[in-house]
């Protein structure tokens, strides 16, 4: 895990960012991923008469799993784990690169833009360093395509736009060198079916 720390915690730190420099966020507890399914209760006005309503979570329904060997299992159980020890931390990702782009948009030259990612190298150690040594090589992984998921970017491309080209290809070259790339994309029709399938239901609240 030591081999990927660095590079995942550059990974959170391009969107890992205070809005405001007074303002404490609190990470993203990596080992309590319950979502809870969201319930929604209203009314509509039809013919001058309230009508409740109740508006609840997707629910899905999928073949129920098939496992030819136990190592099988074993491996689609780990997957689970994985899932909710880094999904929250790729959420909280693309909440901070919302905030962090429209705070950015407010500073006015680039100085001052430069200065304030300055300060997110220097917090993202203090913030994330304890939590993301308890991630493992492969959650490190897959916290980087889940970051693709959530952002609708990639790592790479994350460090990019908000530390520069030079920096970013200076980290995809450090991943690389440890099997790893910033570039690596989410792909929930192909090789990445089975995550989205954990995904889906753990945002549910189904597993």
């Amino acid at each position: 895990m030591r081999r990927i720390l660095t590079i995942m915690l550059l990974t959170i730190g391009a969107v890992t960012v205070m809005a405001q420099d007074s303002q404490d966020v609190e990470a993203a507890d990596a080992d309590s991923p319950t979502f809870v399914p969201t319930v929604k209760v209203s009314k509509v006005v039809v013919d001058g008469d309230s009508i409740p309503y109740m508006e609840m979570s997707n629910v899905y329904v999928y073949p129920k799993m098939t496992f030819s060997s136990k190592r099988q299992q074993t491996s689609y159980m780990r997957l689970v784990k994985n899932v909710k020890a880094t999904l929250p931390i790729a959420k909280q990702a693309r909440q901070m690169l919302i905030e962090t782009a429209e705070y950015l948009e407010t500073l006015p030259t680039k100085e001052a833009k430069a200065a304030h990612m300055k300060r997110v190298e220097q917090s993202v150690y203090r913030e994330y360093k304890p939590k993301m040594k308890k991630l493992t090589y492969s959650q490190g992984k897959l916290l980087i395509k889940l970051v693709n998921r959530e952002c609708n970017s990639t790592s790479y491309e994350a460090i990019q736009a908000f530390m520069g080209p030079l920096r970013a290809g200076f980290w995809q070259a450090f991943a690389w060198a440890f099997g790893a790339s910033l570039k690596k994309e989410y792909d929930p029709e192909g090789t990445d079916r089975l995550t989205e399938r954990v995904v889906l239901l753990v945002e549910a609240g189904q597993l």
